[in-house]
Formats: C-alpha cells, sequence, structure tokens
C-alpha cells in the first residue's frame, strides 16, 4: 500500500518520491524501460536526482582501444559518456569528464585487475568494474569514494534448467581517514536478481544492505573493500535463497488436491524441478 507524501515536501521532492516507490513496485528487469518513460515525464532536477537514486540492471559496453567488456552505470557516467576502468577514457570522448587522481587511478587499476579475478572464480565468469573518485578536490585528506559493479548471466539455459539468469550486484563505497592508522568504509550493497524456468517459475527482485567497518589503512584499500564486498555478498545470496527460493520449494511442498491426494512421485518430481 503506497504510504502518503508528507506535505512539508517541495512539489520536485514530492515528484521524485512518487516516481521511486513507482519503480519499487515494477519487475528489476524491466527498470531501464520504466526509467526512461519517468524521464520523459519529470522535469530536468528531478531527472538527474532519479537517475543517481535508482539502481537499475548493469549494461555492457566493450573499451574500442583495449577490446575489454566493462559495465555502465551512473558511476562513471558524465553526460552521455561513459568512462572506461581499462583504458581511463570516456566514450564516446569527453575532454571534460571526471576522472580520479593519479594517486587513486592506481589503487582503480589495481582493483581493477584482483576484481575481474575474483569474479571469475566466485561467479565461474562475468564481468566486474571498479571506479573510484575523489571526495576532496584539493585531495588532501584521503577521503574517497567509488562502486564495484559485478554482472553474471547465466545464458539463455544454464546446466540447472534456467531459461534466463541474471545477478547484477552494485556496491558503492565511502571511504574516510579514522584514527590511528585506521580507515572508516560505509558500504552499500545493492542486488538485483532474475531468475525465470520455463514453465515453472519467474522470480525478480532486489534486496540492499549497508554496513560500516574500520578496518587497518596498512592493509591497503584493495583488500580492504574486497573482504567486505565478499562478506556481504555471501550473507545477501544467503538471504535471497532463503526468502525466494525457500519460499518457492515450501509452496510446491504444500500443494495438495482437493479431491485427491497428488502421489507422492509427482510431488517429489516438482521438488526437484524447482531447485536452483
Amino acid at each position: 500500500i503506497a504510504q502518503p507524501l508528507p506535505q512539508a515536501m517541495s512539489a520536485d521532492d514530492k515528484k521524485l518520491a512518487a516516481a521511486l516507490d513507482l519503480l519499487k513496485r515494477l519487475p528489476p528487469s524491466k527498470t531501464y524501460t520504466y526509467l526512461e518513460c519517468l524521464l520523459e515525464l519529470v522535469p530536468e532536477d528531478v531527472a538527474e536526482d532519479l537517475l543517481s537514486n535508482v539502481d537499475q540492471p548493469l549494461q555492457v559496453a566493450k573499451d574500442s582501444k583495449l577490446g575489454k567488456q566493462y559495465l555502465l552505470c551512473d558511476y562513471n557516467r558524465d553526460g552521455d559518456s561513459y568512462r572506461s576502468p581499462w583504458s581511463n577514457n570516456y566514450e564516446p570522448a569527453a575532454d571534460d569528464g571526471i576522472k580520479p587522481s593519479d594517486k587513486l587511478r592506481k589503487v582503480e587499476v589495481e582493483g581493477n585487475d584482483l576484481f575481474q579475478k575474483y569474479c571469475g572464480q566466485y561467479y565461474d565468469g562475468g564481468i566486474s568494474s571498479f571506479y573510484l573518485w575523489d571526495q576532496d578536490e584539493d585531495d588532501q585528506t584521503g577521503s574517497f569514494a567509488g562502486s564495484l559493479l559485478f554482472k553474471k548471466d547465466c545464458g539463455k539455459v544454464s546446466k540447472s534448467g534456467i531459461e534466463k539468469g541474471v545477478w547484477d550486484a552494485v556496491h558503492v563505497v565511502e571511504s574516510l581517514p579514522g584514527g590511528k592508522g585506521k580507515v572508516d568504509y560505509k558500504l552499500t550493497s545493492t542486488v538485483m536478481l532474475s531468475a525465470v524456468k520455463k514453465d515453472m517459475f519467474k522470480l525478480e527482485g532486489n534486496l540492499t544492505r549497508q554496513d560500516n567497518k574500520a578496518l587497518d589503512e596498512k592493509d591497503g584499500h584493495v583488500p580492504n573493500i574486497g573482504s567486505m564486498v565478499e562478506e556481504m555478498e555471501g550473507s545477501m545470496r544467503n538471504s535471497l535463497q532463503q526468502v525466494y527460493f525457500g519460499w518457492c520449494e515450501q509452496v510446491i511442498a504444500s500443494l495438495r488436491n482437493a479431491g485427491k491426494q497428488l502421489p507422492e512421485n509427482v510431488i517429489n518430481d516438482l521438488k526437484t524441478k524447482t531447485k536452483i
């Protein structure tokens, strides 16, 4: 049930809140399409806020210079151009596009190499992208923010019989210097899941979680961020499995025929076919 909007909100804030509330109730796999429609309806100022507040299924692009794939999101976008984490170039070219400082770019390069290997081992393939940007223009405080993206598409048919299965993960991290050799990290993670098994079920949903930790600066930003993301993804995967697939198995297990009970072998067959 939609909640009434606070009266104190401005007209633009109400439009933004209404648009976000609507998108929450629509299939995540169609977010890109619905978002385009909403952008045609809302004012330009609201459109910018809407783009920055909506997590949508990740799109894939290819670096024209290095031939490597990378993921598109609002965090590597400048106008209509997107920055490749591999070449650090915008495509289409954008002369005034925002780029990380030289110091932060070294961390970004290290992270992209490491997280691509992690993606191959953890997801058995897939695409990853790691973007960083300076929080302080003068680069004096050492604070920065970044996003780590993962996309795994099992294709048309997977080994488990899934006709379509897509996992999109967006991890946004903020880093601030702490005391006594510590760095404070704030992680906000969103996972978007879509799974379709022909003639059986269609599951779509998303989950967002946050975590804060103070970790040793000497260990390095990439290992620190990586350990937080790995722990968060494991927790979120277990939550999704319990909420969506556990519920599906529970429904199948409770199936019955009012006139005649289904044979045990039929029930077992249904349980087997709905497992992922």
